[in-house]
């Protein structure tokens, strides 16, 4: 009751202890109210040493990735790193959100290496995809060739990605997971980095599909998951939403920046406003903050579009969602459904609102209690807490690249989540107002003031 983390004593059953402190710090217990719990527990088990204390990032980090490296298993075919068992189900262990290419990507933004014969694992299967192999961004051939790409594999990246462009993609949904968004979003970038027109042509095709598809605000229903639509960054409009602005960035032109706005009122209208004034996702039977499918996934793009725009609707919404990241107890550790998302958003917020990193630290030290440890490094157990996982949606790589958007001295992002800076953008409003003119935008305190420079990089 005191705090819902039990079934993480299946892999530690030490961490009674550490859980017995953390509840006698947030509830008035009389002393020693939990010793016989804890007794009982861990038996005659001696107590495990405590976890590295989440925050030290070059020895959290390297605990991290001791855990991943400690995992692989490059003799095996189906899989390299053990993730959720969607990897089976989309492809093989390759993809971006639970296969190689998630794990491989979040070791080298991070700062935590590189590794040749992993990395050749990769390289040799990606470009021979299972039969039952996806296409899209997060769950198929797009992500795989993305980080191929920005892992120095330019022939295995253009191989994959021209697999992908076999596919009669242009039926897909518009979601940023496996849909429209995620592969325009991609053709984009392979035809900025080799010059293609024929990429940028499918690039344009790609984003004019989802502008004809996307809709007006009432296009959605007000109630996510089950049987309707999931809203969110990675399911929802907010991916559409993403596509817009940088579409906006690259051209300055203003309809794509309408578009962004439309798509992210449909999540909106997917949201509701609990008591203690957090905004959350609305699924009829309970509401969700997380990454993928909850309301910070649409924070990071509200943010985003706000430092473009001033709209006092998105303003007082990027605030409710800011308090939504700010709850002591989350039951899961990943980042598409649990406090890792909640870190990374955070992380992104501070970049621009330096009140956010006090609850950035809490978060990161409150991460503690999710992790146990694994052949004497760290990880930290995956969906529903049923198995230890190191893939990025919902394991230990997930985590590793949240505190690495934290804390780590050069930039980590989720691909295409690195902020514009919008001084960067063309200016196509045909001369209506001065490009020098002093840009305001709406605070999270809902007051207009001078418009920030972006991220600052």
């Amino acid at each position: 009751m005191f705090l819902p983390l039990t079934a993480v004593l299946r892999f530690a059953p030490g961490k009674a202890r550490h859980y017995a402190d953390v509840i006698a710090e947030h509830f008035e217990l009389p002393p020693g109210f939990l010793d016989e719990a804890v007794s009982v527990i861990n038996g005659s088990r001696p107590a495990p040493p405590r976890a590295t204390e989440i925050g030290d990032w070059p020895a959290t980090r390297a605990a991290l990735a001791g855990a991943i490296l400690a995992s692989a298993t490059p003799d095996r075919s189906d899989r390299l790193f053990p993730g959720d068992i969607e990897q089976f189900a989309v492809g093989g262990g390759l993809n971006l959100a639970y296969g190689a290419a998630g794990v491989l990507y979040t070791l080298a933004v991070t700062g935590a290496g590189r590794y040749p014969e992993h990395e050749e694992w990769f390289a040799r299967r990606a470009p021979r995809p299972d039969s039952g192999a996806r296409c899209g961004f997060y769950d198929g051939l797009h992500g795989m060739a993305y980080v191929l790409h920005r892992l120095g594999r330019a022939e295995e990246a253009r191989k994959v990605l021209d697999i992908s462009l076999d596919q009669k993609w242009d039926r897909y949904g518009l979601d940023l997971f496996g849909g429209l968004s995620g592969i325009a979003l991609n053709l984009r970038y392979f035809a900025d980095v080799t010059d293609d027109p024929a990429l940028a042509e499918q690039a344009s095709r790609a984003v004019d599909l989802v502008a004809e598809r996307l809709g007006d605000v009432t296009s959605v229903p007000e109630v996510s998951g089950e049987e309707y639509p999931y809203a969110g960054l990675l399911y929802g409009s907010s991916g559409p939403a993403l596509l817009f602005l940088h579409e906006y960035a690259r051209t300055g032109d203003p309809s794509r920046l309408d578009l962004a706005a439309v798509a992210l009122r449909q999540d909106l209208r997917r949201c509701v406003r609990r008591d203690d004034g957090q905004l959350h996702v609305n699924e009829g039977w309970r509401t969700m903050p997380y990454l993928a499918k909850g309301s910070v996934g649409i924070g990071l793009v509200l943010d985003r579009y706000l430092a473009h725009h001033a709209d006092e609707e998105f303003a007082d919404a990027s605030t409710a969602i800011h308090r939504a990241a700010t709850a002591a107890f989350y039951a899961q550790s990943g980042l598409s459904a649990g406090r890792a998302g909640i870190i990374y958003y955070l992380a992104d917020r501070a970049r621009r609102h330096p009140a956010a990193r006090a609850e950035l630290a809490a978060q990161i030290h409150r991460l503690a209690w999710h992790g146990v440890p694994y052949r004497g490094h760290l990880a930290f157990p995956g969906e529903q807490l049923l198995r230890l996982s190191m893939d990025l949606a919902t394991g230990t790589a997930g985590v590793l690249l949240s505190l690495g958007a934290a804390l780590h001295h050069e930039p980590v992002d989720l691909p295409f989540l690195a902020p514009v800076d919008p001084a960067d953008v063309p200016d196509n409003r045909g001369g209506e107002t001065n490009p020098n003119e002093t840009r305001e935008e709406v605070s999270p305190d809902g007051t207009a003031g001078p418009a920030s420079d972006g991220a600052g990089r």
